[in-house]
Formats: C-alpha cells, sequence, structure tokens
C-alpha cells in the first residue's frame, strides 16, 4: 500500500491502514473541527469545504456537536448531556455503543437518497475517550470492530493515555488507525504517545493546537518559520506540528480567510522545506528540542 514512510514527511495527506480489505481512507493534514459551532456548523461546514478543507471531525454528544461530516465518535455517558443523548444510558455499553453508530450513519446519511441509510458508511469512528473501565473500554470496542470494514472503514481513540493505547493496542483485533489528543504542555506535548503512534503506523490527531499554547506561537522556532515562509505565527505553529511526522491537525477556525490562509500555509511550507532543505530541518530540529521531542524518534 502506498502510504508516507515512517520518519518522512507528508505534505500532502496519509492513507490509514488497510482493514480486513476495507477501500483505503485518506486523512488530509488538516481535519475542520466542529466542537461549539452549535447552529454555525452547517454554514461553517460548507465554507471550509469550499475553501479547499476535505475532512470533518464531529461527535455523537449533541452538547458540545452539531453531528455532520465524515470522522465521527462515541461518547460515553460521563461525556455527554443528561437530557439530550443519542442512547439510552441505562443499558448496556454494547447497546449504547449501536445505538451511537446507528444514530451517527443517520446523521451522516445523504439526504437525496432513501435509502442511503443503509448505504451509507463512516471513514473513521473514535471512542471519545476510554470508558470507565478497561473493560468497558474493551466492550465498546469490540461491539465497533463488528461494523469494520462495511459500515466503519477505521477505528481510533481519542485523549488517550499511553498505557491505556498499549493495552488496547495488544488486546484489539481491528488495531487503532489514529490517537485524537490534545496537543499541550500539561502532556508534555504527548512525546511517548506520539513514538508509540509512529512505531506502530498509527496517525496522531493533534487538537487544542492553538489555543493550549500561547508560549509556542511566541517561541523563535515558531517565529523563525513564520518569517522565513512568510506565513502567520499561527499556520506556523501548524505547520511544525504537522512536522513532526504521521501527524495531522484539528484546525476549527470559524473565520474564511483564516481557512483560506491556513491551507496556503502547508503549501508555501512545503515549498520551503524543498528550496531550503538546512533551514526547514534547522527550524524544526529546534522546535522539537522546544517541546522535549528527541530529534532521533
Amino acid at each position: 500500500m502506498a502510504r508516507a514512510a515512517i520518519g518522512k514527511m507528508s505534505w500532502d495527506k496519509y492513507i490509514l491502514r488497510s482493514v480486513q480489505e476495507a477501500p483505503p481512507v485518506h486523512l488530509p493534514l488538516f481535519l475542520y473541527g466542529t466542537a461549539w459551532k452549535k447552529d454555525r456548523t452547517a454554514d461553517l461546514v460548507y465554507q471550509a469545504l469550499n475553501a479547499g478543507f476535505r475532512a470533518v471531525d464531529t461527535a455523537g454528544q449533541p452538547k458540545h456537536y452539531q453531528e455532520d461530516l465524515i470522522q465521527t465518535k462515541f461518547t460515553s455517558v460521563q461525556g455527554q448531556d443528561p437530557n439530550k443523548m443519542p442512547y439510552d444510558p441505562r443499558t448496556s455499553v454494547t447497546d449504547q455503543v449501536h445505538a451511537s453508530v446507528k444514530s451517527s450513519l443517520h446523521n451522516l446519511r445523504a439526504p437525496d437518497a432513501s435509502s442511503s441509510v443503509e448505504d451509507a458508511y463512516i471513514d473513521t469512528f473514535l471512542l471519545h475517550s476510554p470508558l470507565s473501565t478497561m473493560a468497558e473500554t474493551m466492550e465498546a470496542w469490540l461491539t465497533l470492530e463488528s461494523y469494520v470494514p462495511h459500515r466503519i472503514r477505521n477505528l481510533g481513540i481519542s485523549n488517550c493515555t499511553l498505557p491505556i493505547l498499549k493495552e488496547l493496542y495488544a488486546r484489539a483485533t481491528v488495531k487503532p488507525a489514529v490517537v485524537q489528543n490534545r496537543f499541550y504542555p500539561d502532556t508534555r506535548f504527548d512525546v511517548p504517545v506520539r513514538a508509540f503512534c509512529r512505531a506502530h503506523d498509527i496517525i496522531y490527531q493533534s487538537f487544542w493546537t492553538l489555543t493550549a499554547n500561547p508560549e509556542l506561537v511566541r517561541s523563535d522556532a515558531v517565529q523563525s518559520l513564520a518569517s522565513q515562509a512568510e506565513i502567520s505565527p499561527a499556520a506556523a505553529l501548524y505547520c511544525l506540528v504537522l512536522g513532526l511526522g504521521n501527524t495531522t491537525v484539528l484546525n476549527g477556525t470559524t473565520n474564511r480567510a483564516r481557512m483560506e490562509s491556513d491551507l496556503a500555509a502547508v503549501r508555501k511550507v512545503e515549498q520551503f522545506s524543498k528550496d531550503s532543505p538546512d533551514s526547514w530541518q534547522m527550524v524544526l530540529d529546534y522546535f522539537k528540542r522546544v517541546i522535549g521531542d528527541d530529534v532521533t524518534l
């Protein structure tokens, strides 16, 4: 299968690991994040797609998302609004997952075809977080596996620590293709988690990348790339995180001009890395030292 080799930077997209002969899933470097968009969700997703985004992240969690396109999640009872759930919280974890998947397939159906609910599928379905116990987490995961590859193409997990990720990976039949975590100082920028992901062909999805890292935006590494590539510091931070390899970023900007400029920045940095490879490597290595990432990983 053609995909970016471990350790090499893809400035286009990744192809997720093939699962049970499922059709390949192409994962762009940016996913449009829809959390907290509420009634603006449909319009902002439309703007993002028109601006050039080709993947959307949402969740079956009505209190924070109005579920729309492509990548979605199962959110456990603890993360739901008691008055607005996609399943009955009194049922088993297995039944909750089945109900959540059914709800997501309904929400993601093509609206112009009466039979589309039966034909609908989801590119990537994540556990929004581990459940209260490892046993419950595995029960939810194994239930999701029953939908692969026909209704769900790939599975992943969000808000996950390294010990849980290791145990899940060891016990799962369908291995996680995606880990979506906060990229911020409190987790020391997930250096061990990202190393595990690289070693096991898992795409790391960074979120809270910009909001949680004002000091990184002001750092010399980010400011240097912004100046040399002629892009904004915010876009430079995104590009340096992408430069870590096997990494994509959730971008939830509500500004149409920012949508376009962030996408354009990736192309500018790609060209910069080709025209000035030594300068690119120097600023990337500096950024890795700033976040505590071993440049040899």
